[in-house]
Parts: C-alpha cells; sequence; structure tokens
C-alpha cells in the first residue's frame, strides 16, 4: 500500500501497536505525526530513525484527553504536513484490574477519558478539517474486550471500547455521505507492554491455547488492517470494526 503524500495523525503512536503503525505508515511513505505521553524515548528514537532516512515523521507530547492540547497537535500537525488525510485514534489503555462492585467513580470517570473522550476530541478536530474537503479515513481502536465483556476486573475497559465500537458506526453514517470514511479495529491478546502489565504468564498461554492460530498477535499484525482500511483498497468500506485475535472471538 503506497501513502506517498498522505498526512497521517496517530493518535498515541509511540509505542506497542501504535508504534508499529507510525512505522508501517511512515515505510509506506506518508508524512506521520504522532502522540506520546510518557514514551518520550520512545517517540524520539522513532522520530530520529525515520527523519535520518529523509522521512517525514514528527512526535508530538500531549494529553490526548485535553480538548486544547488535542486542537494544538491538529494544528501543528497541518502547519507542518498538511491538511490531515488518515486519523488513527489510537489512545487509551486499561487502568488497573478492579471487579464493578469494588471500583471508584474516579475509575469509570478516569477510564471514560482515556478510552472514549480522547476519541471524541480528536476526531472532532480532525473533522473539522476533513469535511469540508469532503475527503479523509478513519480508524478507531476498540478492542476485543468491547465485544466479548473483557477478563476479570476490566468492566470499566470493555464498556468503554465498546462504546468506540458503537462510536465507528454512528459516525459511518453521519460522514459518510460527506466522502469521510470512519472504520475500526478490535484487537484481542496481542503481544505488547498492556497484557505484560495487566495479563497473568497463565492467562495468556489459557487464551493462546484456545486460539485456532495457536499464538499472541503482534503489533504488526494489528498494523496492517489499519493500513489497509486506510488505504484507497478499502475505498467501499466504513462503519467495519476487524476484529484481529487469532480466531479467538468465534
Amino acid at each position: 500500500m503506497d501513502f506517498s503524500g498522505k498526512v497521517v495523525l496517530i493518535a498515541g503512536g509511540a509505542s506497542g501497536i501504535g508504534a508499529a503503525t507510525t512505522r508501517a505508515f511512515a515505510d509506506a511513505g506518508a508524512k506521520v505525526a504522532f502522540t506520546y505521553m510518557t514514551s518520550a524515548e520512545e517517540a524520539a528514537g522513532i522520530e530520529k530513525e525515520y527523519t535520518s532516512q529523509g522521512k517525514q515523521v514528527l512526535g508530538l507530547k500531549a494529553d490526548m484527553t485535553k480538548p486544547d492540547e488535542v486542537t494544538e497537535v491538529v494544528r501543528h500537525t497541518e502547519q507542518h504536513f498538511g491538511p490531515i488525510d488518515v486519523l488513527f485514534a489510537n489512545t487509551g489503555g486499561l487502568l488497573k484490574r478492579s471487579r464493578c462492585v469494588d471500583s471508584t467513580l474516579e475509575l469509570w470517570q478516569e477510564a471514560i477519558s482515556l478510552n472514549l473522550l480522547s476519541t471524541f476530541l480528536v476526531v472532532q478536530s480532525v473533522l473539522r478539517s476533513m469535511e469540508p474537503r469532503k475527503s479523509g479515513s478513519i480508524v478507531l481502536m476498540s478492542s476485543l474486550a468491547g465485544f466479548d465483556g473483557g477478563g476479570h476486573g476490566a468492566s470499566h475497559y470493555a464498556a468503554t471500547k465498546g462504546a468506540v465500537a458503537t462510536l465507528v458506526r454512528s459516525l459511518a453514517k453521519e460522514v459518510g455521505p460527506l466522502g469521510i470514511r470512519v472504520n475500526g479495529v478490535a484487537p484481542g491478546l496481542i503481544g505488547t507492554r498492556f497484557h505484560d502489565t495487566f495479563s497473568t504468564t497463565q492467562g495468556r498461554a489459557d487464551t493462546v491455547a484456545r486460539t485456532p492460530l495457536r499464538r499472541e498477535g503482534t503489533p504488526q499484525d494489528v498494523a496492517g488492517s489499519v493500513l489497509y482500511l486506510a488505504s484507497d483498497q478499502a475505498a467501499f468500506v466504513t462503519g467495519e470494526i476487524i476484529q484481529i485475535n487469532g480466531g479467538t472471538g468465534f
């Protein structure tokens, strides 16, 4: 897939799936801006690696739950590279495991802010640029948890990722007549720091054992689907969510 001349913004693009996707778009010729919050070293490494190859890659530190910072990211990206053609809204995560009965209001509010509000804010800001041009492709990050309810103590995470999946379909109907496509990806067990932090070794092994492909996914497995959905090869695809889980979801 060739993204030469395209401007791509990746919200949350310095580690894990986000980093793999940043690299994949850059390798495909895109001008890529990506945000990070805590992964400063990883962000600097990606930017240095690709700029040394003559590619246009820009890391931007930002808290994507804050409207002013999101607006500034979009403004800076367009000032630096031009109008945004592709958005991958990848900000999010599991804060901690907590049974619903034990969860605090603050935990739920933070989960909503991190996984859902951040997605809304960056989509809204980018759409203000895409709608007048009547073109663009948006990919949102959901999760298998948004469909199967997630694992123990992850109800807050699953609920917000399920909301992102619903947002994909709502937005696809809303902006499709303007020529803008909206799709999503919903990864299962992907070998990243997320599962290093929140999943047990035995739990991961049990998941692999019931996965038809008998392995964990890789960040590159997800990046490939994001590029496909953002590309012209998916020109008649909108409102879809690709589950990337090796068959675990059926």
